[in-house]
């Protein structure tokens, strides 16, 4: 996997953004604005940049670059907000070297040089003579299709009307059917090149809007770090950082989300349904971020003083020329369920890679045939989704065969394979429905131990628990104190050579079925409360414990767990005494780094199931356009969560600085998986009120199942927090 850009790519982006900065500030914008929404200095200096020939090939004099090499200038362009139509010169141009031949040599020598403004019309003239049009305003001609054929529309003065419009940015109605026309090329081929054409436009205004999202955001952060209220920065306020940080969270997603897209491309795989998806997502994505952005600014985001409002005028706009954001997923839920195709444009060279590599591959294999050898009808009636489905005799035929935990070296059981390895056997884990939750909690267990462990704990605990013959929980939550891990009040007293721990923990998860618990206590009441706590490894069996069963409504039970005079020796301390809060904190590093899109998708796929069970007065639910676009939103949202997952894995197995990749992932893809769950809940209703085994039940229990998730390994409002201070630089949030 390789998700960063190469150095040719990034001294690209460099080129722009500092070009960009110079000839697109917002001063320049401003009066750009006000002359029709277009900047000739500006259109000039990008023909010098080649950005009108980026896209034409090399045999009609372009510089035959890639999609991903326009979607960096678009980003840049975004972030800007560069006046005048460039996504649509840009592939105006390219369909000008396509078909225009030698007839069009000289209109696109011109084009290219940003002498003539060329523009794209995005519906079918035949159809639709009278549109709106980017940059129509100013443009001198436009390409167009036109029933089999692809013209070239000359736009002269009395073709187009000119209006102000929401974001001042020269967008016009213009009468294409009564302007001058060429045919450049008709026939199929033509056609599928102007089909092509507006598809990678979807990606290349996509990319522009997550440009704007994340500079809007960007600009609020900052304020909210000036602005005082109340004597405090307002960003200290949840009301203010909370917003703000999923906003991110799904900007970072809805970046990859079009890279990886076109990468999908490049590979040959049918992904004509997300490319649409990837417009809505970010256009959607971007429309909340200048909302939340403007509002960060209060009033004075409502004056034409600040800056934000050109920010938030133009996300809006923007996608709107093409008409309602809607209609994409409308036409996503189409490709998916009713066999609409479309053609794929010809993206170029793609080096972006998210695949797992070979290793992963060859070890997803191995395990997907070790369960299909081992899970026996009897055994796959035991596997559930949670701690119940542990099985001892399959956790430790799993560790003999090297996949407990493939991740550690040899010498400790592992086959030493690389964390993209170890991602693709937890993928078929799911597949096969076994619970992970014994294997998870183990893990981290033995990553603390193994790091603060003494010897004896080494010998006694970390052995057995390596050879799958020990399995382990987690003993952070108390009654009093639940996300708040650093408020415990569970005693750990000095008593003779070791400890006496006395008190209670909540949610105990497994401790029914572990032999270990990781334990956190007070050793020190008189500090701080994020001081004087000690880490121990306490065994469950041990006199003094009592285990209480808790159940919940997602199917599955956890437990609130006892201490009574229960003594551990001192080799069971994990680290130095009054320093737990070094071994947490490494523990809750481990534990924030997950996702939870691949449920989503799972809930996904079972809700399409039920869909084409459930006859409405029209037919099949499936085929009702009204579920298409709701299934869609949700893949949508699915592949955007995907993607912050594998951003987390890439940053943490490449050592990458992407501060909150763990929290956005899992605070991003957890709200989302409650919110979808409870869409398709209500989507696939009444059947889906079922508990009947299947497809009903899987989406029965995903509704339940989400509410845990977004509580898990810290709230999500508590995710919020860190992604605030350390993915926007906010100070520490307060209620």
């Amino acid at each position: 996997m390789d998700l960063g850009l190469k150095d040719d790519q990034q001294m690209l982006r460099d080129t722009f953004a500092r070009f960009f900065d110079d000839k697109s500030s917002m001063e320049r914008v401003r009066l750009a604005n006000e002359a029709g929404g277009f900047d000739r200095e500006l259109w000039e200096g990008l023909a010098e940049l080649g950005t009108f020939s980026m896209r034409i090939p090399e045999d009609a004099g372009g510089l035959g670059l890639g999609t991903v090499d326009a979607a960096l200038v678009m980003e840049e362009a975004g972030r800007t907000l560069a006046s005048g139509p460039l996504a649509e010169a840009i592939m105006a141009a390219r369909l000008l070297g396509l078909l225009g031949g030698d007839a069009q040599s000289d209109l696109l020598e011109e084009v290219a040089a940003g002498a003539k403004v060329a523009t794209l019309a995005y519906h079918d003239v035949a159809k639709r003579p009278m549109q709106w049009v980017a940059g129509g305003e100013k443009a001198e001609v436009a390409v167009a299709r036109k029933g089999d054929a692809v013209v070239l529309v000359v736009l002269g003065g009395a073709d187009r009307k000119a209006e102000a419009n929401l974001a001042s940015n020269g967008v016009a109605e213009v009468n294409l059917g009564a302007a001058a026309q060429t045919v450049l090329a008709s026939g199929k081929e033509a056609v599928a090149a102007f089909e092509a054409a507006i598809e990678e436009w979807h990606l290349l205004c996509a990319a522009a809007l997550n440009g704007i999202a994340r500079q809007s955001v960007k600009l609020a952060a900052e304020y909210a770090c000036e602005r005082q209220a109340f004597g405090v920065p307002i960003g200290t306020y949840q009301a203010i950082s909370h917003p703000l940080a999923e906003l991110i969270s799904a900007i970072e997603g809805g970046n990859l989300f079009v890279w990886k897209v076109i990468h999908e491309i490049s590979s040959g795989a049918d992904v004509g349904a997300k490319i649409p998806m990837a417009l809505w997502f970010n256009a959607t994505t971007a429309s909340k971020a200048v909302i939340q952005s403007l509002r960060t600014f209060g009033g004075y985001g409502l004056t034409t003083e600040y800056d934000i409002f050109l920010y938030n005028l133009r996300a809006k706009a923007w996608p709107l020329t093409f008409g309602d954001p809607q209609q994409l997923l409308a036409k996503a839920g189409r490709r998916l369920y009713s066999g609409e195709k479309t053609v794929l444009p010809d993206v170029g060279n793609v080096d972006l890679d998210f695949g797992l590599g070979e290793e992963a591959g060859a070890l997803a294999a191995e395990v997907d045939a070790f369960f299909e050898k081992t899970l026996t009808p009897e055994l796959r009636a035991h596997a559930h989704h949670s701690w119940d489905g542990h099985e001892p005799e399959v956790h430790r035929k799993l560790a003999e065969a090297g996949l407990l935990f493939p991740e550690l070296p040899p010498e400790k059981g592992g086959r030493g394979v690389s964390p993209y390895a170890s991602h693709a056997a937890g993928k078929i884990w799911a597949k096969h429905g076994w619970s992970s939750h014994g294997k998870g909690t183990t893990m981290m267990t033995a990553a603390i131990m193994d790091q603060f462990g003494s010897d004896e704990v080494k010998e006694q605990v970390l052995k057995p628990v390596l050879a799958g013959k020990a399995v382990c929980s987690l003993g952070y939550s108390e009654p009093g104190s639940g996300s708040d891990v650093f408020a415990a009040q569970t005693k750990a007293t000095p008593d003779g050579n070791g400890w006496r721990i006395d008190g209670t923990k909540m949610f105990t998860s497994g401790a029914n079925l572990a032999d270990y618990v990781l334990m956190l206590t007070r050793t020190n009441p008189d500090t701080p409360k994020h001081k004087g706590l000690t880490m121990f490894i306490v065994p469950l069996k041990a006199e003094g414990i009592t285990i209480q069963p808790v159940y919940t409504f997602q199917d599955e039970r956890t437990n609130i767990t006892f201490y009574d005079g229960v003594r551990v020796p001192d080799s069971y301390r994990l680290g130095e005494v009054d320093k737990g809060i070094v071994a947490m904190s490494a523990a809750l590093s481990l534990e924030h780094g997950g996702g939870f899109a691949e449920d989503e998708m799972e809930v996904i796929v079972a809700a399409e199931e039920l869909c084409r069970q459930i006859d409405t007065d029209k037919g099949k639910l499936i085929d009702d356009p009204l579920a298409q676009v709701r299934l869609a939103r949700c893949w949508a949202n699915a592949f955007a969560g995907e993607m912050l997952g594998l951003r987390s894995l890439w940053s943490s197995r490449e050592g990458k600085d992407l501060p909150a990749a763990g929290p956005m992932a899992k605070m991003w893809t957890t709200d989302r998986y409650l919110h979808d769950s409870s869409d398709l809940i209500d989507l696939t209703a009444p059947l889906s009120l079922s508990k009947r085994e299947g497809a009903a039940y899987t989406v029965n229990i995903a509704y339940r199942y989400a509410h845990a998730t977004t509580i898990w390994a810290g709230t999500s409002e508590i995710h919020r927090s860190m992604i605030a201070e350390r993915a926007l630089g906010l100070p520490r949030s307060r209620g």
